[in-house]
């Protein structure tokens, strides 16, 4: 179980505290609603290159590592197409540190050519590096828009293409932050050995007097549904070929979100998993496969994945997965095998909770879903599925008409 306080300051900034009297660290954490499905479609990639922005200097502060560093601690942050989330890991005397560096950037970025110019170039450099110049990296440049033709997460946190990042203006770039970076769009979680007192005080001295906005209302436009089977083949320099089959599935709090989690794990597990027995140890179609899920919090994707075994073709694995999927759908899982995948499921959690950092996160993800309880209660939601309800959710789940493939073919 754990434990928090929540409050909200008069200009809208939410507020979760989780006291943790047995370490000598700290945790701020902030996210931001915003992520890439927020974006203009004409300049995508613009959630990813504030998330380089926040650390290139704001209104007072002119570097944010230094004076972080010289008080002992450390940060980073990540962007998804749903969240951006800041963090700062540093001794609990040097908590105000954090608060002030925070703070500062959520009140103004400097907005200087010279620190859009060098984070543009970071981004740039990424977007080739990561997606352009690396075996497979351009999969999901080309997996999102097949997937999805309406919905924004039809393009990548990275954004569409090295142009729109290249063409953004100072102005493009002051206006997303004025209409996403602001009290009432973030949430704020503190860890660590004080009192509520404490950090209400810390708080409010911080962050009190940032001017509030009025909220975005975010209205994206809806995904329809698939109803046809959807094929796509690029030709790439990549030593096998790859596959990744994507299968539309529910929102983040949705039943389907926690079917599709534990389905993927019973069916995608690298040792057990049905998806390698019959495919990779028998037939020996393919050297490697699994399935996961993306846990968007709109719509996601279930996805099957892998590389063939060299001499084996795309033609020879699909004739061979459709009716695996349909012995997945066909024959219930066993009870023994659904109580195994939820201990597993537990156990990980349990872990995953000892961490500072860890909580911090969760309770800010789990407060934008809906509130921060549920990062105690959601184990329940899986501990309540039965091995019917997993089969018929494979039945609705697998179902081709609703698949999108991507084959990525060696030239």
């Amino acid at each position: 179980m754990i434990k928090y306080e929540r409050f909200t300051l008069t200009n809208g900034l939410r507020v979760l505290f989780h006291q943790e009297p047995a370490t000598p660290m700290a945790v701020v954490n902030v996210l931001y609603d915003v992520g890439a499905r927020d974006e203009n479609p004409n300049q995508t990639g613009f959630a990813h290159l504030f998330e380089h922005l926040m650390f290139g200097g704001s209104k007072h502060i002119a570097d944010f590592d230094a004076p972080l560093q010289a008080a002992g601690g450390q940060s980073n942050a990540f962007t998804s197409n749903d969240i951006t989330n800041y963090y700062d890991v540093l001794p609990a005397q040097n908590l105000d540190t954090a608060l002030w560096l925070e703070s500062d950037r959520m009140l103004s970025l400097a907005f200087t050519p010279k620190s859009l110019d060098v984070q543009r170039q970071v981004v740039i450099e990424e977007f080739k590096q990561r997606y352009l110049n690396q075996p497979y990296g351009d999969a999901w440049l080309h997996l999102r828009p097949l997937a999805y033709l309406k919905h924004p997460y039809r393009w990548a946190t990275i954004g569409k293409n090295i142009k729109q990042i290249e063409d953004a203006t100072m102005d493009d770039v002051r206006s997303f932050f004025h209409k996403h970076y602001h009290p009432g769009n973030a949430i704020l979680c503190i860890v660590g050995n004080f009192d509520l007192a404490f950090v209400k005080d810390r708080v409010a001295y911080y962050f009190g007097n940032i001017p509030q906005q009025v909220n975005n209302i975010r209205k994206l436009p809806t995904e329809p549904e698939q109803t046809k089977f959807r094929l796509k083949r690029i030709q790439r320099k990549v030593p096998v070929g790859s596959f990744y089959y994507a299968f539309k599935m529910g929102k983040r709090l949705s039943d389907s979100y926690y079917l599709s989690d534990l389905l993927s794990d019973f069916i995608g597990n690298e040792k057990t998993g049905i998806l390698y027995t019959e495919l990779q140890r028998k037939k020996r179609l393919v050297s490697e496969i699994t399935a996961y899920i993306t846990g968007s919090v709109d719509e996601g994707l279930f996805i099957i994945t892998g590389k063939l075994n060299p001499n084996r073709s795309f033609e020879e694995l699909d004739e061979a997965l459709w009716p695996v999927i349909a012995k997945i759908q066909n024959k219930k899982m066993s009870k023994s095998a659904l109580q195994q995948l939820i201990l597993k499921l537990r156990t990980a959690k349990a872990f995953q909770d000892q961490g500072l950092l860890n909580r911090a996160m969760n309770l800010c993800y789990y407060e934008l879903l809906d509130t921060a309880d549920i990062v105690n209660t959601e184990s329940l939601r899986y501990e309540q599925i039965t091995t019917t309800q997993l089969q018929q959710h494979a039945i609705e789940l697998l179902d081709k008409n609703k698949c999108s493939l991507l084959q990525i073919q060696p030239k």
